[in-house]
């Protein structure tokens, strides 16, 4: 079930409905079987493994707070690390290493390995293992608490909203606010309103915006047809697949955050206007926030983070960054994004001070807007190289449409053939027009303008209007109908 499909217009409503008027006691449960409803609506075996992670992290978290000595606590959270890792890489990496393995033995004339069956990968599978990994570091650390009660855990992982796709919460937030579900008030008018217009928010993102980029930037991508596009083509499908990402990824983002907090829930925000980035180190604090954390609470730092000198952090962020491509998807492009970030980054610190003194010695000012500007710009074309390695099926697709960029033929802005590749012009004015919205949202959140309160604020006849105006915007220019396979959301693969 995802969630711009008519079967979750009907599926939350109700969720929300029931949940709203059952004992407070109970709310938690209906939470849960509500979650493994949505889960289980793909695949019903996929709750299996849901379950099992949820059980042996669940039953680790009580053995490391019972037991009392050093070791002991080790083994057990080195043991249900293993478990949940192992089922990760079982049926998201093994794949990728018989292919890998096999490539390799193929180039030295050895008879590769043959698989008799093949796996599918679960939805969601490494964000609700990552998530509950992180609790039970967490209660190993001792920065929380285990949780007793089984089905309170078990809703803490599989919560509906940000199960498949994110944020990774942390206990400390989100399993603190289902521990005390008995004590939040059920009906709020201005959060349900916030929330609404959350979710609103999002879905404009996700339905106008990313899939309506979705269709140009998959056809000059196409595996059998992206090395006959050129110059600015492939330059412009590519800032539009930076726009599809963010605005798919978002655009979940807010739908989880909305939901979430109709019901009562506060979700940490994952995206804080990555494109107004000045630097890639400014980049990373910006996007997809919850996993930047993650590596960096439960690997980074682990690691030795910038404690033992600047070689050893280097190599730190490098070897974070390389995890990080691999977490994105079993692929050697996936990999090389992830690379190229890892490098990007460390570049990006080495010459941090050397680009001050340049700017000063310019007569530039740190908060000078023309400097900003070109900061932003900069980052922004360096994080679009990048995008095509996440884009392209392989390293190679990557590197052509790369050379492919350099063949220049500026005319395609003013000879029509640009409105043939995908999108004709009413569908590229519609995009353009949802853009510059989007921008102004971005800009209003960049300098902290709080658009909810302000929002919050107005009469009810200018609220309604706004509702009214978003909704049938949606309807009537979102993508979707006979014809069109609702667009699943791209880290859904992840």
């Amino acid at each position: 079930m995802m969630f711009n499909t008519l079967s979750f217009l009907i599926f939350f409503p109700l969720v929300v409905l029931i949940y709203f008027i059952i004992p407070k006691k109970i709310r938690y449960i209906w939470l849960l079987v509500a979650s493994y409803y949505f889960y289980m609506s793909w695949v019903p075996q996929y709750g299996i493994l849901l379950f099992v992670s949820t059980f042996i992290t669940y039953a680790g978290g009580l053995l490391i707070d019972k037991i009392k000595s050093k070791g002991g606590r080790k083994a057990i959270l080195i043991a249900s690390l293993l478990a949940n890792f192992s089922m990760l890489f079982v049926f998201k990496y093994f794949g990728f290493s018989i292919d890998t393995i096999n490539s390799v033995l193929s180039r030295i004339n050895v008879s590769v390995i043959e698989v008799p069956f093949t796996i599918v990968l679960p939805m969601g599978i490494s964000f609700y293992i990552f998530q509950a990994v992180g609790y039970l570091i967490d209660v190993y650390r001792e920065e929380t608490k285990a949780q007793k009660n089984f089905f309170k855990y078990a809703l803490f992982v599989s919560f509906f909203p940000q199960l498949v796709a994110g944020p990774i919460e942390r206990s400390g937030n989100l399993l603190n606010q289902i521990g005390n579900i008995e004590n939040i008030k059920v009906f709020n008018a201005k959060r349900i309103q916030d929330g609404f217009m959350i979710m609103l928010f999002g879905y404009f993102m996700k339905m106008i915006i990313s899939d309506r980029a979705k269709i140009f930037v998959d056809m000059v991508y196409h595996e059998g047809e992206y090395s006959k596009f050129v110059g600015l083509i492939p330059i412009i499908a590519t800032i539009l697949f930076a726009i599809q990402i963010y605005c798919d990824f978002a655009g979940y983002t807010y739908i989880a955050i909305g939901a979430a907090k109709i019901m009562g829930f506060e979700l940490m925000n994952n995206f804080n206007t990555p494109y107004l980035a000045v630097s890639i180190t400014d980049f990373w604090s910006r996007w997809h926030i919850s996993l930047t954390n993650w590596f960096k609470d439960y690997l980074y730092i682990p690691l030795g983070g910038n404690r033992k000198g600047k070689v050893r952090k280097y190599i730190n962020i490098f070897i974070v960054f390389l995890l990080s491509g691999l977490w994105h998807g079993a692929s050697w492009h996936f990999v090389a994004w992830g690379v190229i970030h890892g490098v990007m980054r460390i570049v990006d610190d080495l010459t941090a001070k050397l680009r001050d003194k340049i700017y000063s010695k310019l007569g530039f000012k740190e908060d000078d807007f023309g400097l900003k500007i070109y900061k932003m710009t900069v980052t922004f074309i360096l994080v679009c190289l990048a995008w095509v390695f996440f884009r392209a099926q392989s390293v190679g697709q990557a590197v052509s449409i790369i050379k492919n960029m350099f063949k220049w033929n500026p005319w395609v802005l003013t000879d029509g053939s640009l409105l043939n590749v995908a999108l004709d012009a009413k569908e590229m004015n519609v995009l353009i027009v949802a853009l510059a919205i989007l921008l102004i949202v971005d800009i209003c959140r960049y300098r902290n303008v709080k658009l909810l309160e302000l929002f919050a604020k107005q009469n009810w006849i200018f609220k309604g209007s706004i509702i009214i105006v978003t909704i049938m915007a949606i309807l009537l220019f979102g993508i979707y109908g006979s014809n069109y396979n609702a667009a699943s959301f791209i880290y859904f693969q992840f």
